[in-house]
């Protein structure tokens, strides 16, 4: 397989081309052919025009590419390995929801033949991929894993809106359904791969490896969290502490925040899930995951008692709440956290305002049911600084001072101002 592409007597397809899938067929597309596939036909169209529907890449990514978009079957249909990099997000239940996977799955199915590979970068919990995955490909195609086509699960590593830590300088943990199809598949993504490739012993290894990380990640922040809960409650300031104790060569740096977005707060629930199906309860992942969901909730409800504290009439307040992706400087709103602040100040009768230099104020309406306005206005009773965006790390206090009242309280959640707030009521995580 790896010298028919490499020779493009055969053709690679990305299927779904979002954050992860549409990098990773670039990439494929400078040094082989390759099929760009995605149900949503806009989008499509906006790719065979140079633009990135995400807005991460730039029109000369795309250059000197040989790369076919399309939401047609048949011209999948062409392709002899397919990688499928299609969202797994969790439902209302906080439970893995797999119809995205499946319904990549069963496409793939549709057009797989024989000596065909499939592999799948999605965050899934170990088993997935064989368990779940592999009775689709082999119901749509009529084909046997194993003996007429190969599997394998490479776990995606991209980090939106990192312009250091790019595809090709993340190493690639690979794994395959055998000995043969790993090394073939690690072969292929070494054409892509500057950092070098992993080669996990098993695809059930290489999933449990994928969704750790993101769970290990969870479990830090959440202890920040908490630490900054606790130094609230002794009046210390939470990044004072951190800075001091960062002076200790081995202390790992994490800091307090929301966490949203389509990895580090939905992952750690596909871990959970299988673990109770095992017949174990994950307390520890689990009671990071509870901090973790209810900080937004908690600097809502700090907010309102300090508005309260300083004689404001809540239901007569008006905040700022600056920033609505899930982190800065991305357009993602994927499970955003900052919308838990929003709500629940509305569920108080207080009048919120949100600024996004990133955000579409559509689809926020369309996934949330609250725009953006076009600017920031004048005589707000609060602004919650929620999301660090660049633009925001120039800011001063005068220019708070100018959109706020007489008797202002600034929440920066992520301490970016700390330093340069004097004569207005400032508080951080």
């Amino acid at each position: 397989m790896y010298e028919q592409l490499l020779n493009k007597e055969a053709k690679l397809a990305v299927i779904g081309l979002g954050y992860v899938g549409l990098p990773i067929a670039l990439a494929f597309a400078k040094k082989i052919k390759v099929i760009g596939f995605d149900i949503n036909a806009k989008r499509v169209e906006m790719m065979r025009n140079s633009i990135d529907p995400s807005g991460e890449l730039e029109s000369n990514d795309f250059e000197g590419a040989d790369i076919e978009f399309t939401d047609s079957l048949e011209v999948l249909r062409e392709a002899k390995f397919f990688i499928m990099a299609v969202p797994t997000p969790i439902d209302s239940y906080a439970q893995p929801d797999l119809k995205p996977l499946l319904a990549a799955s069963s496409t793939v199915g549709k057009v797989l033949k024989k000596g065909d590979y499939a592999v799948f970068e999605s965050t899934v919990y170990p088993g997935c991929t064989e368990e779940d995955c592999v009775p689709v490909l082999e119901r749509e195609s009529g084909l046997k894993f194993g003996d007429d086509f190969k599997v394998g699960y490479s776990p995606e590593r991209i980090n939106p809106g990192d312009k250091e830590h790019t595809l090709a300088k993340i190493v690639k943990v690979v794994s395959g359904s055998d000995a043969g199809a790993a090394e073939e598949i690690a072969k292929v993504y070494e054409l892509v791969i500057d950092a070098g490739v992993h080669r996990a012993s098993s695809i059930k290894v290489a999933e449990a490896a994928k969704v750790i990380e993101n769970t290990q990640r969870d479990l830090n922040i959440a202890l920040m969290n908490e630490l900054s809960i606790i130094f609230e409650k002794m009046n210390i300031n939470t990044y004072e502490v951190l800075e001091a104790a960062g002076t200790k060569w081995n202390f790992l740096r994490f800091s307090p925040g929301l966490v949203g977005g389509h990895c580090i707060g939905v992952d750690p629930y596909y871990l959970t899930y299988k673990a109770k199906a095992l017949g174990y309860d994950a307390k520890v992942i689990l009671s990071g995951r509870s901090t973790n969901d209810n900080m937004g909730a908690h600097i809502a409800n700090k907010l309102v008692k300090m508005m309260i504290m300083r004689g404001k009439n809540i239901s007569q307040t008006k905040v700022l709440v600056m920033g609505a992706t899930f982190k800065e400087n991305v357009e993602d709103i994927r499970n955003s956290k900052v919308v838990d602040v929003i709500r629940e100040l509305q569920s108080f009768g207080v009048n919120v305002e949100v600024v996004d230099p990133y955000a579409s104020s559509e689809e926020l309406q369309h996934e949330y049911g609250f725009g953006l306005v076009e600017e920031a206005g004048k005589d707000y009773d609060a602004v919650v600084v929620a999301v660090p965006h660049q633009p925001y790390l120039e800011l001063d206090e005068n220019y708070f001072k100018r959109i706020m009242n007489d008797t202002p309280i600034l929440v920066d959640l992520k301490g970016i101002l700390r330093g340069k707030i004097n004569e207005i009521e400032y508080t951080s995580l």
